[in-house]
């Protein structure tokens, strides 16, 4: 039964492809590319059911471990970390002459227009659709030009310290309870700025060798570093605080794509004068899901406070295009840990996704743990795009509004002193096309840096030539003895 509906399915499909382009019935027609892609989405679900039910009753008829065995989770980069650890490393890309005194604060702020409902480019999607089937990797997959942001993903990582000073007071903390709950915050309201709301567009692809470099001027008054409670009152200690408050924090980031294939970037940030730093790799890894598109963040983040001798490690949540065909949006999804091993404080948070029916968006919840005592010190909830709640044990509440949030500016060299492949000097052709709504022009700019890409990968290959990156190296965990 299944090979004649695919038979049928096929057939059906090449005679949509054999009309005419052109006509009163034509193989673009809105109606007939609609029957087109739901033919196929709905084949490669009767597919994947059917794959389903025969490993069921396979699994019913034998056993799926021999005995003593079990199965574990497993994770391409589980073996690999990347780390700032040279900035004088070789790579194949020329290290760029950075001079953080030609920074300028940053006025470019893209407003991304939104797609609302898609009606104009509907043929360009159904013919897309078409040709995917459910669970598909994307990473190969040339998506029109039209849904992108006008920046870079690795200025997307950027904008997600886009309030450094909630970065910068997780250090002041005196506790490492206080610690832990002041990180959450940071973590919980980085998302909203660094998406850029819920606009359904998809920065650039960055090329392998592609940077971005910025840098945050963060008034001391504005970071939360409240005395301890036992700390006499000391004016000296005022006035060198007060003379101190002129000079601003500095936190400097640096982002590199660091792999093609699979994409990996490696984002850093530090503040030395907090003797602080964040140092994060992620695969982002997007796959189609009929009406919708998920991106999985593959990797994990490090936040090293070096007054307390505390490492954070971190996860991210996966983000979905929902309702790709009508009006699309954004929504986070997944459950994501925070850990520090050295105080025994954890944090579970888990992003809601939208019910189908009822339910809110862009929920999410989580609590704050101290595992040794299995004690849960602070409670989350509310929307990571709106207002975040925090009940402490204690029965303090603190309450942040997003929306009220001050953004800090990120400071960035001009685009005429930044290297060929710093970010915003490699798309600036494409930037510029999409804010003239000059689609073509911007696709053409766009396939050029992508054929670039492709022809240098190619010639790596024929010369066995590895590519060997600028700021991040690679760092091979040694195996854990059994």
């Amino acid at each position: 039964m299944m090979a004649r509906a695919e038979t049928q399915q096929r057939e059906l499909m090449r005679s949509i492809e054999g009309l005419p382009a052109s006509g009163h019935l034509n193989s673009l027609d809105q109606d007939l590319l609609m029957i087109k892609a739901t033919s196929m989405a709905t084949m490669n679900c009767l597919n994947d059911c059917f794959h389903m039910l025969n490993q069921q009753h396979a699994a019913f008829q034998r056993h799926i471990l021999p005995p003593g065995e079990y199965c574990a989770q497993r994770s391409l980069l589980s073996h690999h970390a990347l780390s700032l650890v040279d900035l004088e490393l070789f790579g194949t890309r020329e290290l760029e002459d950075i001079n953080p005194e030609d920074e300028l604060e940053d006025e470019c702020e893209v407003i991304e227009d939104d797609l609302g409902a898609v009606e104009e480019q509907r043929s360009i999607i159904l013919h897309l659709l078409s040709q995917l089937k459910l669970g598909m990797d994307l990473t190969r997959v040339v998506l029109p030009t039209f849904i992108l942001e006008k920046r870079s993903l690795l200025e997307m990582y950027a904008d997600f310290l886009s309030h450094p000073d909630l970065f910068l007071s997780v250090s002041t903390g005196h506790t490492p309870e206080e610690r832990m709950v002041r990180f959450v915050e940071y973590y919980l309201t980085s998302f909203h700025e660094g998406r850029k709301g819920a606009l359904a567009k998809k920065p650039y692809n960055p090329i392998i060798g592609e940077t971005f470099h910025c840098s945050w001027h963060v008034p001391k008054e504005s970071v939360r570093c409240p005395k301890p409670p036992d700390s006499p009152p000391n004016g000296q200690e005022e006035e060198e605080a007060e003379a101190d408050a002129e000079e601003p924090y500095t936190v400097r980031f640096v982002a590199e794509q660091v792999s093609h294939h699979p994409p990996v970037s490696g984002f850093y940030a530090e503040c030395p004068e907090r003797r602080m730093c964040v140092n994060t790799h992620v695969w982002t890894k997007s796959k189609f899901m009929g009406m919708s598109i998920g991106v999985t963040m593959i990797g994990e983040g490090v936040l090293h406070l070096l007054d307390h001798e505390e490492e954070y490690t971190f996860s991210l949540p996966c983000a979905f295009a929902r309702s790709i065909l009508t009006v699309p949006w954004v929504e986070l999804g997944g459950k994501v840990n925070v850990n520090c091993a050295k105080s025994g404080f954890s944090a579970a948070i888990t992003f809601h996704t939208k019910p189908f029916y009822g339910g809110k968006l862009h929920r999410v919840t989580g609590e704050v743990k101290h595992n040794p005592s299995n004690s849960v010190v602070c409670r989350i909830q509310g929307e990571w795009n709106s207002v975040l709640e925090f009940t402490h044990s204690s029965g303090e509440t603190r309450c942040i509004d997003l929306t009220k949030l001050p953004v800090t500016r990120k400071w960035v060299r001009p685009v005429e002193k930044q290297g060929l492949f710093e970010s915003r000097r490699l798309w600036a052709h494409v930037t510029e096309a999409l804010k003239e709504k000059n689609i073509e022009m911007a696709t053409e700019h766009k396939r050029a840096l992508e054929e670039r890409q492709r022809a240098e990968e190619r010639l790596r290959v024929e010369t066995d030539t590895s590519w060997e990156t600028k700021y991040f190296n690679k760092e091979v965990k040694s195996a854990k003895s059994s």
